[in-house]
């Protein structure tokens, strides 16, 4: 049984048991399930603070058919041209943040040669948080959480 299995049984059980100790262990193991799922951490929180069960059932539908929400929109006010150069001042800072990373000396006396582990950075600041809402709403950026974001 994988994760979202579980996830869907505790629901369930949330939804149909009587016992209120059942239930009490339902929700605390539905709040540490649904911290391994790329669900909206606010909404998540708000669910699980209230114990909204139809809540909590929404967010495991869309989790077992992602296809299914609605396309994100992107904003009137970004333009593609403030899109297009906000993508590549983003790919520009993860270049330059890897290779700095990457040429780190070690305790020796030269480098040690690895492979940057960065895949994830915040944004530049010359652009607003909407250029990279659009960005990740056209597919061409993911948010990883934290104001990080990611190449797909």
């Amino acid at each position: 049984m994988n994760a979202l299995e579980k996830l869907r049984e505790v629901t369930d059980t949330i939804g149909t048991s009587t016992n209120g100790l059942q239930i009490v262990d339902a929700w605390a193991l539905a709040g540490r399930l649904l911290g391994r799922f790329p669900v909206n951490p606010a909404e998540s929180k708000r669910v699980l603070a209230v114990k909204d069960h139809a809540g909590l059932d929404a967010m495991v539908r869309s989790l077992e058919n992602p296809g299914s929400e609605p396309p994100a929109r992107i904003p009137d006010s970004v333009t593609e041209g403030d899109m297009i150069a906000a993508l590549k001042a983003f790919r520009k800072r993860l270049k330059l943040t890897r290779l700095d990373q990457e040429s780190k000396l070690g305790g020796r006396y030269t480098s040690g040669g690895k492979q940057s582990g960065i895949n994830a950075i915040k944004p530049p600041t010359e652009f607003p948080p909407e250029v990279w809402k659009a960005l990740v709403a056209s597919g061409k950026l993911r948010d990883t959480g934290g104001g990080l974001y990611a190449e797909v």
